[in-house]
């Protein structure tokens, strides 16, 4: 491999991979504005079947896991030893990229490639997994596929309805193959000590790596979150002109002053030095009962927050729950809540965030680690005792639009950073 940019003999067989399996899934996924491949559904069904075929087709053994994720696996001299894995999903958001998620696995798939052309067998197994059900548009829920693999989807997890169909979860896992018995009974698929690392590449969602002019950048470590799916605020319905402000029970203007409250609140913890984001994605009227001359009586909205602070996600949280109570009590409404979802945050591995960043210089390579905002597989590896790192490829246009751009370059030198990293490891 050449050490300038990570690009050298191998590039132009990964260029060429990579550039003909991004054209094939968005082809397949293509849904007339963005990408979208429904976590346990077709188009995420059929992006695996592409990336099995194109495996397949290199000489790499193939299998479908309890969890019905794609396992491709290069075989190592000692099988018994633990496997260096690595790979990121396949699922969209409605509308998304065709990079968030895919671009991970197709770099494993590179990788493994780049090995075979070279005939290296390395001394432990290399396993890339492509993972089903990771993104929470459809059920409210990340991560369902690697949580699954380590037994850690709960009964009301399984019984999620989907967004638009209402389905729940657990049927649209066994429609497509896992076997939700083991998964209800929270048995592991898969043992945490069978790997030796998760190595995890994927776009960045951010604006930083394009503000820094970094191709590539290793992450220290991954945000976790608070959510609600849907809080319902409920007041009391009127006549428009007829109800003065005083006597007034309006759910438009108490969820307002609530966000206020909170973004003061998040302000505050962000002048004290403290990691936060906020974010109310979703929020409206019933549209059966809302009209411009009708005082509001109900409205639903989402919560989320995110910190790679558990402590600043629960001082955030009792906040919401205090203002909440004052705004019940000035305005005369009440706030109802949903179930609460709670992911940890995560610290990546540090020696895996060392040898990442050494291989990042060796090949010439501006070295800048950076925290991810995003959630990501590799948070549920790392939870599970897993040593687990991430790369993370510039990406010029944000993330869960179909705007979503990547350099094929930037992508080369991310590759090159994964298989240099996977050689090591395995070797």
């Amino acid at each position: 491999m050449g050490e300038a940019g990570g690009i050298g003999a191998a590039a132009g067989l990964e260029r060429a991979l990579a550039g003909r399996l991004f054209d094939r899934l968005r082809e397949t996924s293509f849904d007339g504005v963005g990408i979208t491949r429904e976590s346990y559904g077709p188009g995420e069904s059929a992006a695996l079947d592409i990336l099995e075929e194109e495996a397949r087709a290199l000489g790499l053994k193939t299998a479908r896991d309890a969890g019905a994720n794609l396992v491709v696996t290069l075989e190592g001299r000692d099988p018994s030893l633990p496997a260096a894995a690595c790979g990121s999903h396949l699922a969209s958001v409605p509308q998304g990229g065709n990079f968030d998620g895919a671009a991970g696995v197709v770099a494993g798939l590179a990788a493994l490639a780049r090995f075979r052309a070279e005939g290296f067998q390395p001394a432990r197994p290399i396993r890339l997994m492509a993972l089903r059900g990771e993104e929470s548009a459809w059920f409210g829920r990340a991560y369902m596929g690697s949580s699954a693999l380590f037994g850690r989807l709960s009964a009301e997890d399984l019984a999620t309805p989907h967004v638009l169909t209402g389905r729940p979860l657990t049927d649209s896992m066994r429609g497509v193959g896992v076997d939700t018995d083991r998964v209800a009974r929270g048995e592991a698929l898969l043992d945490p000590a069978s790997l030796a690392c998760w190595l995890e590449l994927h776009i960045e969602q951010g604006p930083v790596l394009i503000a820094r002019n970094l191709p590539v950048a290793v992450v220290t470590g991954i945000r976790g979150n608070v959510r609600h799916r849907a809080v319902e605020c409920v007041g009391e319905a009127g006549h428009s002109g007829a109800i003065p402000r005083w006597l007034r029970h309006d759910a438009v203007f108490a969820t307002a002053e609530l966000i206020t409250r909170l973004d003061r609140h998040w302000r505050t913890l962000l002048e004290r030095g403290r990691d936060l984001v906020v974010t109310t994605g979703v929020i409206g009227t019933d549209p059966a009962e809302h009209a411009l001359a009708r005082i509001p009586g109900r409205l639903r909205f989402s919560l989320e927050a995110r910190s790679q602070s558990t402590e600043v996600l629960e001082a955030f949280y009792d906040l919401l729950l205090s203002e909440c109570a004052g705004i019940e009590e000035e305005r005369g409404v009440r706030f109802r809540f949903d179930r609460r979802l709670d992911t940890a945050p995560a610290r990546m591995d540090e020696e895996l965030i060392g040898r990442l960043r050494a291989g990042l210089r060796a090949m010439g390579q501006p070295d800048e680690p950076v925290p991810s905002g995003a959630g990501h597989d590799a948070a549920v590896f790392s939870g599970a005792g897993v040593p687990s790192a991430m790369i993370f490829v510039r990406n010029q246009n944000g993330s869960h639009n179909p705007h979503e751009a990547m350099e094929m370059d930037d992508f080369l030198v991310g590759a090159g950073l994964l298989a240099r990293t996977l050689r090591e490891i395995a070797a």
